[in-house]
Parts: structure tokens; C-alpha cells; sequence
């Protein structure tokens, strides 16, 4: 192990040139100070704050959106039912208290507010909060079709009044109401623009779409209809996609930006000892990881079906390749330590089944790695062609990987695609393996079920597994703690045993921004929420 360490360390000494200049692997874990999530400086009112993205995001429409952008995007503009607060607590927004839950967890009821609008001027009410869930759960591809498939029927009970009918008891439900199947979209525009929803949403929000040009920049613009409005203060606000990390800092630098979205630590190593800038960062719920096609040939929800390469073949060659990967090393070399190992779905801060602890992940074994490919009769170098999107650092995660892979007999090609049409190259079951990741969410079925269930909406690996849909459905309605935690710890090893979605390391939630703007909320959720946002008085 420790002679493979070394050699893996030499492979990847050019790497590491990349972000030696920001101080040593020691130093920049530990010289970053501890969590911050808010600013409530005072600030004033008008102006434009403009926040860079790592990526362009996908459609803008709740159903169907599947990126970690987009939902902060979404924070500015339609707001859920329940949200997330500081405490990483789940607190009414658009329903105006908790859900009332009766008939042994069957019927779910919620009042929801009778002072909103949404941006087209349409009033919210009981029956557009209905015809938004069943939307979503009803679309063909949406997003949100697994997190609400309990859902049987839902009704206005009175003009403010929604009452829910469960197949069965659901325990995650107030937490995906807190998340995109939990937005409200104006059911005018919904009627107006249909599939097209996505070019012209209307939600009840602080701000209101305005313009999007693609790979450029997307508009918000504050919104008269919002029954908060008297709380935003920032007139506009501009999103771009700038995927380069080095170019969103010099762009802060400059003053062209005034936040930084998923910064890497490389560029808030670089930018801790300047004056005009300043951090947020959170534990983030969620994971980055592997994953590899064993069934997808038809597309997202189809059956599943064989694909003829080794490693969708046999589980044997794709533990092998796992074996050969060396998450400590990963995280020293691209991240200066300052992300955690992860070989789970669920976070160790989980409070209803906390996911694995970091220092239980499974070691390198690059001789077991090698044993296994015998074993299962395949010769090395196995070919893998890994998709990458085009930024610096998931370019680095995917040489570190390749460097580490060659050592155990795979040859692992990298294909740099850009995010969005890696999404929908993924989802389309065009790939043999791609870099995997999900923002988090506070509920572990929430990290799961959308991904390993059977012909699930976001299960791009063609997993199916009886067993482990029915962990997942066990999971959804047991209401007692312990038994559920029981149930996860199953689940997650279930999953670490397909070795179809290698999980490998956790971010944190690193955000930088210029110190004359405060207001500005990161949770653990990952979100950058603007809605009190403002240049300081």
C-alpha cells in the first residue's frame, strides 16, 4: 500500500505543481477557518449583484432540472413549500406551517399562504399548488417522478387548503417538499407555455426571470409581485457560467463579480489573504463520485440491458477498479486536503442515518485489484472511457484517476464534455463512465432513492437490484429512528457492493465573495440565497 502511495504520488507530481504555489497540503487544510454560512451586515437598497457559476445550468424549469446551478438559481426565483434553514432545519415558506399527518401517515394536509404571487401576477392558491405536484410527478421525464411516486392524489380541500393521499406512509416527504418537487410554478404559464415552461418560468419568488442567454448569462430582475418584496434590496441579479475557477477569482479581483459559487480550494487558497474578498463555506449533505453504465441502453426509466464491455459485465472488474483508487491521495492532490473522503450516498452529519466516517472508507488495494481482473478472466489494460466535464478541476479528478487505474491494469481515456450535454449524454446511456455527483439533501432517501432504484429518475447507471428497491421502499415508511437507520446502513452497503456509483470524495461549500456585499445565506444545502443580498450601507 504504501510503495503503491508513493509511485501514485510521483505520477501525479505535475498535478500537484498546480497548487503548490497556494502553500502545503498541511497548511491549506487547516489555515481555512471554520464554518461561516451568512452575512447580516446591514446593506442598501438597488444595484446588481452579479454571482458566477461553475456551469451553465440545465433547463429552468422544477420538473425536469436536475443541477446543482440550477437550484441555486431557483433560491432567487421560485421559492418551495418548505425550505432549509441555517440549522439545516426544515421551516415553512410557501406553506404556512408544517404538514398534518393522519390515517397512519396516508393523508398528508398543509395550509399554504394567502398573500403571494407568482411573477405573472397569478394569485397562489391550494389548486396551483396541486397542479404543480401532479406535474411533477406526472410529466413524462421528470426529475421528480421518483421522489413523488407515493404521492396518489392530491386536492384542494378549500382555496388555501392542500390535502395529500399517500399509497403509503412516506417519512421523507416534508424534505422533498423543501427541494424542487416542492416549487410552485404559476399554472397560467404553465397552460401558456407547457414542455417550454423552462424558457419562460413564472414562480413566486423575490426575483423574476428576465432574460437568458445561453452559455452567457441568465437575468433575474426584482419582483413588485413578491409578498417579501419590502426584504430584497439588490435591484438585478446577473448569473454566468464561468467553469474556470482561475477566472471567476480574477473576475472578483477585478470587481466584474461580486460572488463566486463553488470555488475550488485552489482558488480560496488563493484568495484567503486578500482583503477585498471574504469566505462562506458549509458541510455540504452531498457526495462526488464515479459512476459506470451497467444497464443503461434505452435511456433514463427504460428496462435495463446488457452492455457488452468488462466492466458493466462483471462486479468483479468493477471492484477492481474501484480498488485501485486512492481517495486520501485524491483529495492531497486535487484538493489540498480540504474535502473529505466518501464511499457512501449519505453524510457522516446525517441525523437520521449518518453515512459512513472517512476513515472507514476502503483503502487501496492495487494487488487485490489485479487478482480480481484474473479472476473474472479479463486482460489487461481494460479500456474505460471516463466523460470529464471541461472544468480545471474535474479535469485533474480525471487524470488523478486515470494515473491510479493504469497502476491496477485499466486504461482509462478521458473525454471532456461539457456539462450540460454530459447530462444528457448520461441520462441517454451514451457512456461507459463519468463523474458523478449530487448536492445533498437532508433526508438519506434523497441521496438514494432517485439513483438506485429500479429505472428511477436520475438512476443513469441501469442499476436493478430487487433487493435493494425493496431497502429503498422499507426506508421510505418506516417511522421508527433506529429501524430506519438499520435500513439505510443496508442500503448503503447494497449500493457499495454494485460498484456501479463509486463514491469517492465530499465537498465543502466554498463561496467567495467581495466584502462590500453582505446579506448572503450558504447552507448546507449548497445553495448561494441572495434574496437579502446587498451592497453594505
Amino acid at each position: 500500500m504504501r510503495r503503491a502511495r508513493a509511485a501514485l504520488a510521483l505520477t501525479a507530481a505535475a498535478l500537484l505543481s498546480t497548487v503548490a504555489a497556494c502553500g502545503s497540503l498541511q497548511d491549506a487544510a487547516t489555515d481555512i477557518g471554520g464554518v461561516r454560512m451568512s452575512d447580516d451586515r446591514p446593506v442598501r437598497d438597488g444595484g446588481t449583484l452579479t454571482v458566477a457559476l461553475a456551469s451553465d445550468p440545465d433547463k429552468l424549469d422544477p420538473t425536469v432540472a436536475q443541477t446543482l446551478v440550477g437550484r441555486t438559481i431557483f433560491a432567487a426565483m421560485c421559492e418551495k413549500l418548505y425550505d432549509v434553514d441555517r440549522k439545516g432545519e426544515l421551516t415553512p415558506q410557501l406553506a404556512t406551517a408544517l404538514p398534518e399527518i393522519s390515517d397512519g401517515g396516508r393523508t398528508v394536509s398543509f395550509p399554504v399562504r394567502r398573500d403571494a404571487e407568482f411573477s405573472d401576477g397569478t394569485r397562489l392558491n391550494a389548486k396551483a399548488v396541486v397542479t404543480s405536484l401532479l406535474r411533477h410527478r406526472d410529466l413524462a421525464g421528470s426529475a421528480r417522478a421518483t421522489e413523488l411516486a407515493p404521492l396518489k392524489s392530491a386536492r384542494a380541500t378549500g382555496p388555501y387548503e392542500v390535502e395529500l393521499k399517500l399509497k403509503q406512509p412516506y417519512e421523507p416527504l416534508t424534505a422533498v417538499l423543501a427541494d424542487r418537487a416542492g416549487m410552485v410554478m404559476s399554472p397560467a404559464a404553465l397552460k401558456k407555455y407547457g414542455k417550454n415552461f423552462g424558457g419562460n418560468p413564472s414562480c413566486v419568488g423575490p426575483f423574476r426571470y428576465k432574460e437568458r442567454v445561453g452559455g452567457n448569462r441568465i437575468v433575474l430582475t426584482k419582483d413588485s409581485h413578491y409578498y417579501d418584496a419590502r426584504q430584497v434590496h439588490l435591484d438585478e441579479v446577473v448569473y454566468k457560467p464561468i467553469p474556470d475557477g482561475n477566472v471567476r477569482l480574477a473576475n472578483l479581483r477585478s470587481g466584474d463579480l461580486q460572488i463566486g459559487d463553488q470555488m475550488t480550494p485552489v482558488e480560496v487558497r488563493n484568495s484567503a489573504e486578500d482583503d477585498d474578498l471574504q469566505l462562506f463555506n458549509s458541510p455540504s449533505l452531498g457526495y462526488q463520485g464515479l459512476g459506470l453504465n451497467i444497464g443503461n441502453v434505452r435511456g433514463l426509466g427504460a428496462k435495463p440491458g446488457r452492455i457488452d464491455t468488462a466492466i458493466a459485465r462483471d462486479v468483479r472488474v468493477r471492484e477492481a477498479f474501484e480498488l485501485s483508487l486512492d481517495r486520501a491521495v485524491l483529495n492531497e492532490v486535487v484538493f489540498q486536503g480540504m474535502y473529505e473522503p466518501a464511499c457512501g450516498p449519505v453524510s457522516p452529519q446525517s441525523a437520521v442515518a449518518p453515512g459512513p466516517d472517512p476513515a472507514d472508507c476502503p483503502g487501496r488495494d492495487v494487488p487485490k485489484a489485479k487478482r480480481l481482473l484474473a479472476a473474472a478472466g479479463v486482460k489487461a489494460p481494460v479500456p474505460v472511457e471516463l466523460k470529464v466535464s471541461t472544468t480545471p478541476e474535474s479535469g485533474r479528478v480525471g487524470q488523478v484517476i486515470q494515473a491510479m487505474a493504469k497502476e491496477a491494469g485499466f486504461a482509462v481515456s478521458l473525454r471532456p464534455t461539457e456539462y450540460a450535454t454530459m447530462l444528457e449524454e448520461t441520462d441517454a446511456g451514451n457512456y461507459q463512465a463519468y463523474l458523478s455527483g449530487w448536492s445533498g439533501r437532508l433526508d438519506p432517501d434523497g441521496n438514494i432513492a432517485s439513483f438506485l432504484k429500479s429505472r428511477a429518475a436520475m438512476n443513469t447507471y441501469g442499476i436493478a437490484d430487487p433487493r435493494m428497491d425493496d431497502l429503498v421502499e422499507r426506508g421510505r415508511t418506516e417511522l421508527d429512528k433506529d429501524k430506519r437507520a438499520r435500513i439505510y446502513d443496508d442500503l448503503v452497503k447494497r449500493a457499495r457492493d454494485q460498484h456501479a456509483l463509486i463514491y469517492l470524495y465530499r465537498q465543502k461549500n466554498y463561496v467567495v465573495a467581495g466584502k462590500d456585499v453582505a446579506g448572503i445565506d450558504v447552507y448546507g444545502d449548497g445553495l448561494v440565497r441572495v434574496k437579502n443580498a446587498g451592497y453594505v450601507r
